[in-house]
């Protein structure tokens, strides 16, 4: 197995630093990582540029459109999609490739928050199940490229949560693994809202997703009910 982690980022410069040092901790030599990045202004493109890293500047703004032309220059048999401020665990590699031996090509691990509230791990408990409501970017998804390209990638028309709409579709023929391991996921939007509040919020996209409501509509709704500008559906 050879493995392209693959990374969109857009200002994402107070997180890609910690994320590319993990990463890079393993002693494995068989991937690479690839940067997407959408344009970013706040110094995220030159962070990268420390690391034996490959950055790539995505034509178009958006974490499908970013992850799909990143995907397209994989060198890897399998793509591992990680967002900017989550830390996979550090045994990422041999995870993946025993998921591949039990014949899953598609998958997920579940979280944790980077915080010691207690009613956060509320959130975390539920990602161990196999509900499409438990499932979210944040966990990483790791995909052979001969399923990615089956499935034609994430769908470009989806401004948020293309992470629900490949695993739906993928899950209509294919298992679904998730690896019973915690990711390392920022709270930063529990850090300026209530935790009511980003719930309500995250059900109520979740919902409007289902109905097929416009994304535009679903992006105004949840940054109206939140304060924190930095949102998984910024872009």
């Amino acid at each position: 197995m050879f493995l392209s982690i693959i990374i969109p980022t857009y200002n994402e410069a107070e997180h890609i630093s910690e994320l590319l040092h993990h990463l890079q901790k393993t002693s494995h030599q068989n991937f690479e990582i690839l940067v997407a990045d959408g344009g970013s202004n706040d110094g995220t493109q030159e962070i990268v540029e420390n690391f034996e890293v490959k950055l790539i500047s995505s034509p178009e703004k958006g974490r499908a459109k970013q992850m799909n032309f990143a995907a397209k220059q994989a060198k890897g048999d399998v793509l591992y999609f990680v967002h900017a401020d989550s830390l996979p665990p550090i045994t990422f590699i041999e995870d993946i490739e025993k998921a591949l031996k039990e014949r899953f090509f598609i998958g997920c691990y579940r979280f944790k928050f980077n915080s010691n509230k207690k009613i956060l791990k509320l959130n975390a408990y539920f990602t161990r199940f196999n509900g499409i409501m438990c499932r979210g970017g944040d966990q990483s998804l790791f995909v052979t490229k001969t399923l990615f390209n089956e499935l034609n990638g994430y769908c470009e028309q989806h401004k948020l949560m293309e992470d629900y709409d490949i695993i739906i579709r993928a899950r209509k023929k294919y298992h679904f693994k998730i690896i019973p391991k915690d990711v390392l996921v920022s709270a930063r939007k529990y850090d300026h809202n209530s935790y009511l509040k980003v719930n309500v919020a995250n059900l109520l996209a979740f919902m409007m997703f289902y109905a097929k409501i416009d994304h535009d509509k679903i992006i105004k709704i949840y940054k109206r009910l939140l304060n924190h500008e930095r949102s998984e559906l910024k872009y």
